[in-house]
């Protein structure tokens, strides 16, 4: 069977992404699970294998132009809207580089919407230089949902231990609380179950977390936010026989998670589950956008850009091949099997 085409956005040229890109470009490991296709600034990828010591030429195409040749080891094809910012310093906040990183994944959400390619797959972007550079989005998955009109979407985080998903992301501490609601609960319980079914998991377990300490130890602590906001969503996506159970307080459920108690656990808020994650995998945990219309899947590395060594070569890749396994995992059977023009 042909491998999928998966697209790899470069993320922010100024910090590792190009890397950790070229390094998995240099992993014939890659290719054996899918066919790359970066989609980039060909001079910052050119750079970046430099820097690693990779060896494979760059085959380079305008985004309305058709690929050059087919991906394989030793060719990579790299998609480039030509904003030639291959030489822009590392470590630095740009405004190009974040306009940059905008680009990448808007040209690749147009591929996937055409069903040229399987997947998208992202290197890191700085927040801080998507502002400057005129786009004010919290990160890629706000991105993503807007560029393809999507209203019921969330972030799910994956490591070899666990899986977590949200109910709010990238907002204080206050306002997630107030986002918060049974409908909200609901859909992301239904968002979780779902994915998981499609990937193979026939009857997946779901735990919820509690907001407050204790999952509110009835009442003891806050204000009754479990049982006004969290209640409901669990019972309505119980009563269609989803396996979910909670709310239930977060300091001992993610250790119930990792010894297999649960398939995923509901986060109520970022540092909820983003915290237990990154002590337990970072180098090999990914981020990824459920929920999409048009069934896109796009997974992602789940660290920064690293300004304080990118250009040095020593970044770590593992979390992107690990995003990129999982893209090929969850991708719809059938996409984005062409052969070059």
């Amino acid at each position: 069977m042909t491998a999928p085409l998966i697209a790899i956005t470069l993320g922010d040229v100024c910090g590792i992404g190009p890397e950790i890109t070229a390094r998995v470009l240099a992993d014939d490991s890659t290719y054996a699970l899918c066919r790359p296709i970066v989609v980039g600034d060909a001079g910052a990828l050119a750079r970046a294998r430099d820097i690693v010591g990779a060896d494979f030429e760059i085959h380079r195409c305008a985004p309305e132009q058709p690929r050059p040749r087919d991906p394989a080891p030793g060719h990579v094809v790299c998609v480039d809207p030509g904003l030639d910012i291959g030489a822009l310093a590392f470590g630095e906040v740009n405004e190009r580089a974040g306009h940059g990183a905008f680009e990448f994944l808007r040209i690749a959400i147009e591929m996937a919407q055409q069903h040229t390619i399987a997947a998208i797959v992202t290197a890191p972007l700085n927040k801080a230089a998507l502002h400057a550079g005129g786009h004010l989005f919290p990160g890629h998955t706000e991105i993503l949902a807007e560029l393809t009109n999507t209203d019921a979407y969330a972030m799910m985080l994956a490591t070899p231990q666990m899986k977590v998903i949200h109910l709010t992301t990238h907002v204080g501490i206050i306002e997630a609380i107030r986002r918060i609601n049974p409908q909200r609960t609901y859909q992301v319980i239904r968002l979780a179950h779902d994915t998981l079914t499609a990937a193979g998991e026939a009857n997946p377990r779901i735990a919820v977390c509690g907001i407050n300490p204790h999952a509110g130890e009835n009442g003891l602590f806050g204000e009754g936010e479990e049982e006004e906001k969290l209640v409901p969503g669990i019972e309505r996506a119980q009563a269609e026989g989803v396996d979910v159970i909670g709310p239930l307080p977060a300091d001992t459920l993610f250790f119930r998670a990792v010894r297999g108690d649960f398939d995923v656990v509901v986060a109520c808020y970022h540092d909820q589950g983003h915290g237990p994650v990154k002590v337990l995998s970072l180098d090999e945990g990914i981020n990824i956008t459920v929920g999409l219309k048009g069934g896109i899947i796009r997974t992602s590395v789940d660290h920064g850009t690293a300004f304080d060594i990118a250009g040095q070569g020593i970044a770590r890749h593992e979390s992107l091949s690990a995003a990129i396994r999982y893209a090929v995992q969850l991708a719809p059977e059938g996409r984005g099997l062409g052969t070059a023009a």
